[in-house]
C-alpha cells in the first residue's frame, strides 16, 4: 500500500483577498483623512470640534472699543407686559464692528422680528449666539460658513424693534436650558452652572 500524498492547502486565494482589502481599507482611511483636512470639510470638521467643546466661560466683548464693565446688566429686564430680555444691549455708535465672541457655524443672516437685521452662531458646547439690531452684514459671511472668533459679522444698528433707540448690539447666548446672561462671560467671572 503506498503511501498517498495530500496537496497542501492553497492559501494563496484567501491571502490575496484578505491583503486586497487591508489596501483598500488603508487607501479609504487616507482618503477620508485627507478630506476631512481640506476647506470643503471645515463646517463639519468646526461643528465635530464645537461639539466636544465645553461651553464658553469667558468671552470677548463683541463690539470694537466696548469695555465690558461699561455694559450695563439688563439681562431678564422685563420688556412689556409678557417677556424679559434674554440678553444685554451693547451701545456704540452706528456703523461699529461687530465681531464674533467665538469659532462657530454660522446658522442664520436674516432680517425678521424684534431683532431685525441679525445673525445667529453655533459656538462652543453647541450653544447658540444671537447679535441683533444689526445697521448690516460683514461681505462674504454666509449661512454654512465658519467664523473664527473675531471676525467681523456686521454693523452697530437700530434694526428691528430697536429702530429709532439709540445704536446698539442685543446680544444673546443660549444654551440647552434657554438663554443664559452673557454678562458674566463678558467680564470673565461665570461661574460653574450659570
Amino acid at each position: 500500500m503506498a503511501d498517498e500524498i495530500r496537496p497542501g492547502r492553497d492559501y494563496a486565494p484567501a491571502a490575496r483577498r484578505w491583503v486586497t482589502a487591508i489596501v483598500a481599507i488603508l487607501v479609504l482611511a487616507g482618503l477620508a483623512s485627507w478630506a476631512w483636512r481640506q476647506p470643503f470639510a471645515a463646517r463639519w470638521r468646526i461643528g465635530w470640534e464645537l461639539s466636544r467643546m465645553p461651553p464658553a466661560r469667558a468671552l470677548p466683548v463683541p463690539v470694537d472699543g466696548v469695555g465690558a464693565r461699561s455694559i450695563a446688566a439688563t439681562f431678564g429686564a422685563p420688556r412689556g407686559r409678557d417677556r424679559r430680555h434674554a440678553g444685554i444691549d451693547i451701545f456704540a455708535a452706528r456703523g461699529t464692528p461687530v465681531r464674533s465672541a467665538t469659532l462657530g457655524i454660522v446658522v442664520s443672516i436674516r432680517e425678521a422680528g424684534l431683532g431685525g437685521r441679525q445673525v445667529w452662531v453655533l459656538g462652543p458646547g453647541r450653544e447658540r449666539y444671537y447679535y441683533a439690531h444689526l445697521d448690516d452684514w460683514a461681505p462674504g459671511l454666509h449661512a454654512g460658513g465658519v467664523v473664527l472668533a473675531g471676525d467681523r459679522i456686521g454693523a452697530v444698528g437700530d434694526s428691528g424693534n430697536a429702530r429709532g433707540t439709540p445704536t446698539h448690539l442685543h446680544f444673546g447666548v443660549y444654551g440647552r436650558q434657554g438663554a443664559r446672561d452673557p454678562l458674566p462671560l463678558l467680564r470673565g467671572d461665570a461661574h460653574d452652572g450659570d
